[in-house]
């Protein structure tokens, strides 16, 4: 195993090695051409052969048959994802979502009950969040559960279509049982959103009554998921299937609960779920490298044009433009790589901890994930569409996998959250620290908050602190007299921004509070724009001391020249920014790009090297062109004997 190979695999590379070794072969490997039903009646076969010793399975409790390892669970899942994003996407759904409400929000009679069968997949489920009318603006469901103490149930009911829930993965074909989540009421009083395990269908399979199945057919990727539509129609469900952790409900209908504030006992129920959209992040990643393994050896084999006097043809891997494509986004990839590291490890520690839920790590955690997957799957849509064209006609073809990949990884967007809101909970906590006092989920509308109560959040680190400090401390008061290699350099240009960027939002929401008054929504839309770009800019400084933090334990130069590459083409990126608040001279500006440049001459004879240190069995990339490597190989050389 090579240095990068080691740093790449990182934490959990014991997970990565057993998934290379245990799912070896073309078995699990996605399959194009497929029909809906085909897709979807392979993928729910494998699903019952996946291994759970390591395996998406992992992060339930031992005592029910898991490995109480959830930072393994999000690895193997990473893992499947470069076999087959229907099978990942489905494991998800049955073992991280389903499975997972049921571990967090459940109590131990019904994990008692229900975890073996769910682990073993003989028990299949959905997660019943999203409703056809609200998405991200969960809080505002409208599915009603009433509680009836003359019967000791709740009336389960879908009021209007809007509340129908949509989108459900495992509800169109195999799911029995589903966590639905809707407004609880008892009493007269609603006491906010809780989630019930529901039966959906009997044993043949057929819906039970008072629930409505529906399909949701065809989609643009992910064939091999079931998703469907939920309703239900007065559905009686006993008292004992509310999943109760947060909020009880006695036999004469009186509601108790730890936590007094409705909209805290829901963030922190929501909280408890972060595992699946940084499962979502992560996979978006590892689809992503895909995606670049198959464009850079294509890139390596693929010649064009000669060169003026030369008899040979150039490769497209030779050519700036390609590298400005191709390097700058696996620069990039590689900087993902290790803040998906990082954050999965918080995510370990948090769900592992003893003694209780350490509630601001639970936050950070939070936001974290938010702005990670943001970032994770904007990078995935644009990066696999451009190794798409680096691999021109043959990029369109599916047996070249890179349609697939890119049809499998769009929705990831707004999976798991829409990007654009998530970047906005990232804001919101730099600029509170608190996000209860927003209220919901739905962007800035229903803020219960008074601008003059923001407060500037002092910076957290979040990888290597004292080294990360100590590189900043180092750096001149002078820009010119910098290297533009710099490490110290590189972190206090990420900082600067982020900071500058959180003051000016600061700013122009204490002006909107001044002018607006009570108009909350106006307060908050007119400077939208200044906060997704606070967040972005968040999430770009996390990442970068992540990957320094990765280069300081590796020692391995061509990762260092990596990080070099990533942080250069991100300023400049953002160059535009800089100039326009003076952090950098326009001669400056021009170092950057022509040092940006030379470093993809540096590393262009790498590139093969940087793709290979992901360690993707060639079975799990199956792409035609990279399985006529070898003779395309043979045949361009004896071209070039020729020639010569």
């Amino acid at each position: 195993m090579t240095g990068l190979q080691d740093a790449l695999d990182g934490r959990w590379a014991d997970v990565r090695r057993e998934a290379r070794k245990q799912l070896a072969g073309a078995h699990f490997v996605a399959v194009a051409g497929e029909t809906l039903e085909q897709a979807r009646a392979r993928v729910s076969r494998l699903l019952t052969e996946l291994p759970t010793d390591p395996g998406v399975a992992a992060g339930f409790p031992k005592e029910y048959g898991g490995s109480s390892d959830p930072g393994g669970s999000v690895v193997a899942a990473e893992m499947l994802a470069q076999l087959d994003l229907s099978l990942m996407v489905k494991a998800g759904v049955q073992w991280g979502l389903f499975g997972g409400a049921v571990v967090a929000l459940g109590n131990d009679r019904q994990h008692a009950t229900h975890l073996p069968d769910i682990i073993s997949a003989k028990l299949l489920g959905c997660f019943a969040m999203t409703e056809t009318g609200h998405g991200s603006d969960v809080q505002q469901l409208r599915t009603l559960c009433t509680y009836d103490p003359a019967t000791e149930s709740f009336d389960l009911h879908t009021p209007h279509e809007a509340a129908r829930k949509d989108y459900i993965g495992n509800a169109a074909r195999d799911g029995r049982m589903a966590v639905v989540f809707a407004q609880l009421i008892t009493g007269g009083k609603s006491y906010g959103v809780h989630a019930w395990l529901v039966p959906i269908r009997d044993e043949d399979g057929n819906p039970l009554p008072g629930v409505t199945v529906g399909d949701d057919g065809h989609k643009a990727g992910l064939l091999g998921v079931d998703n469907g539509r939920l309703s239900f129609d007065h559905v009686r469900v006993p008292r004992d299937m509310l999943l109760d952790r947060y909020g009880q409900v006695a036999e004469d209908g009186t509601y108790t609960s730890s936590i007094e504030n409705d909209t805290r006992r829901f963030f922190t129920m929501l909280g408890t779920l972060v595992r699946g959209r940084i499962v979502v992040g992560g996979s978006s990643s590892a689809a992503t490298k895909s995606a670049l393994t198959i464009a850079v050896r294509y890139g390596d084999l693929r010649r064009q044009f000669r060169a003026p006097g030369e008899g040979l043809e150039i490769a497209l891997n030779d050519y700036l433009a390609h590298q400005r494509i191709l390097l700058v986004a696996l620069a990039k990839t590689y900087a993902l790589t290790f803040a998906q590291e990082e954050l999965v490890t918080a995510l370990h520690e948090v769900q592992t901890a003893t003694g209780g839920v350490d509630e601001h790590r639970q936050r950070e955690l939070e936001s974290r994930a938010a702005g990670l997957k943001a970032v994770q799957t904007w990078h995935a849509t644009t990066t696999i569409q451009a190794c798409r064209e680096a691999c021109g006609g043959a990029g369109y073809l599916a047996e070249n996998r890179l349609p697939g990949l890119k049809a499998d990884t769009d929705v990831f967007t707004t999976f798991e959250g829409d990007n654009t809101v998530l970047l906005q909970l990232v804001a919101k906590g730099l600029l509170t620290g608190y996000r209860d006092a927003f209220g919901s989920l739905d962007g800035w509308g229903r803020a219960a908050f008074v601008a003059e109560q923001v407060r500037e959040m002092v910076l957290e680190r979040t990888a290597a602190r004292s080294l990360i400090q100590r590189l900043v401390d180092a750096v001149p008061g002078r820009d010119e007299e910098v290297a533009l290699t710099d490490r110290g350099w590189h972190l206090a240009m990420f900082e600067d921004r982020e900071k500058h960027l959180l003051d000016g939002v600061i700013r122009r929401l204490r002006k909107g509070a001044a002018t607006k008054k009570d108009r909350q929504f106006d307060i908050f839309n007119d400077v939208q724009d200044h906060v997704l770009e606070l967040a972005k800019a968040h999430v770009d400084r996390v990442v970068l001391e992540a990957f320094v933090a990765a280069v300081q334990r590796s020692g391995e130069p061509l990762l260092d020249r990596m990080c070099d590459l990533y942080a250069l083409s991100t300023i400049e990126g953002h160059k535009g920014w800089y100039l326009e608040h003076g952090r950098i001279t326009p001669n400056r500006s021009k170092s950057v790009t022509a040092k940006t440049n030379e470093l993809l001459k540096q590393l262009r004879p790498h590139m093969r090297e940087l793709v290979d240190a992901f360690a993707i069995p060639d079975e799990w990339l199956d792409a035609a062109i990279l399985r006529e490597e070898g003779h395309r190989q043979d045949t361009m050389a004896a071209h070039d004997e020729t020639r010569r």
